[in-house]
């Protein structure tokens, strides 16, 4: 009796102090494109054009170096 007792004021105050959960920190939704096969697909894409972009930027800015050390004095 004692001992229940004991248990159920433990629980009692286990619960008062025990943060509740943020249940919309968990949801997410996904939608199309966000997922599986389509959202590695979108990723591929942005990985093949940005690593375009960037050899792209790379060839312009050394351009204009060699230009700017070509013709200075």
């Amino acid at each position: 009796m004692e001992a229940e007792r004991v248990v159920q004021v433990w629980q009692k105050s286990n619960r008062m102090f025990r943060a509740k959960p943020d249940k919309e920190a968990e949801r997410y939704y996904l939608l199309p494109g966000m997922g599986g096969r389509a959202a590695r697909r979108k990723q591929l894409v942005f990985w093949k054009w940005s690593i375009i972009v960037g050899l792209v930027f790379a060839m312009i800015l050394a351009g204009v170096m060699y230009l700017i050390n070509r013709y200075s004095p």
